[in-house]
């Protein structure tokens, strides 16, 4: 099963804020938002979302093939990616445009203020699907003009996708949100990006069901939730952690864990498993891609039990 990644690739700069965001912020005064959090950490680690995944993926042990858009600065970065397993020879270089850059800082509660600047990024709408063999696409946080080609590609080739807005759906209107999502093969959100697509597109729950195969939505510490048309939800909880030191990435490790799951051809609660304890893997590491795959499989019997563990040990190297 060939499962082609689109996404971003950018450097991360991560900050942490020994407070709380809350106890800063001033309700009556939010229309007039100035504010300054004193950092007292900073690390600058790989990321962007299509390259988080792609990265998780060759982490355990599968060979997706990443479409992006970089700069020349990246150089090295690609390497790094190739050397862990991922195909890059779908990633542009662009002649003009620097690498993106994601700027994040959390606070003490894991909550988290961050800024993107796309770069490069702005080119990956210049990049089509139109010569690219896949059995299924993901098409997660890039430009949105990127998004729209790859998403449209795919219906008119009839090509599986995977739907991952994540973070643009702050910013992408309704109509937008429409196209990236209808037909998808895989709808995938967190808790609160699942009310940002039903508050801008004004679909319920049930009309999402209608118009996506499989949609999963994580819920943090309380684990994810899979729904499908005519079946029960799947509650799948998490794999703890031994220490929690930063959940930048977490959302794109357990994709990851999930489609490299789906691709051995296991169900869908072993495939979010797979997710899950990938996932823990990120939060217990600061940086989205710099973490080691330790103990997985006992790991996983610890958290989900010995029958499962059966199911997904032939997989694992």
């Amino acid at each position: 099963m060939q499962i082609v990644v689109t996404g971003s690739i950018a450097t991360d700069h991560l900050m942490t804020f020994a407070g709380l965001f809350s106890e800063q912020l001033l309700p009556d005064q939010l229309a007039n938002l100035s504010v300054v959090f004193l950092a007292d950490s900073l690390e600058v680690r790989k990321g962007g979302t299509g390259a988080n995944i792609a990265f998780g993926m060759g982490s355990l042990g599968y060979r997706p093939k990443l479409i992006g858009s970089v700069g020349k600065d990246a150089g090295d970065y690609v390497s790094w990616l190739q050397e862990h397993g991922v195909d890059t020879s779908g990633v542009r270089v662009s002649a003009t445009l620097s690498s993106p850059r994601f700027t994040v800082v959390t606070d003490q509660a894991q909550n988290q203020i961050g800024s993107f600047y796309p770069g490069a990024m702005a080119e990956a709408a210049d990049i089509s699907l139109a010569e690219v063999t896949a059995d299924l696409v993901l098409v997660s946080p890039n430009d949105p003009g990127a998004m729209l080609r790859h998403t449209a590609e795919c219906k008119e080739r009839g090509v599986p996708f995977a739907a991952d807005p994540s973070q643009t759906l702050t910013f992408l209107d309704g109509e937008a949100i429409r196209q990236l999502v209808e037909g998808a093969a895989y709808l995938f959100t967190n808790e609160y990006e699942a009310g940002l697509v039903a508050d801008k597109t004004g679909w319920s729950d049930e009309e999402i069901l209608d118009l996506v195969q499989v949609r999963v939505t994580t819920h943090g510490s309380k684990g994810s939730v899979i729904s499908r048309k005519g079946h029960d939800d799947i509650h799948v909880g998490i794999a703890e952690a031994t220490v929690v030191v930063d959940p930048t990435g977490t959302g794109d490790a357990f994709r990851a864990g999930f489609l490299t799951a789906t691709s051995w051809g296991l169900g869908l609660e072993r495939s979010a498993q797979v997710g899950s304890l990938l996932a823990t893997h990120v939060v217990e590491t600061v940086g989205p891609q710099d973490y080691v795959l330790t103990d997985f499989l006992a790991r996983f019997d610890k958290a989900f039990g010995a029958e499962a563990t059966a199911e997904v040990a032939p997989f694992i190297r």
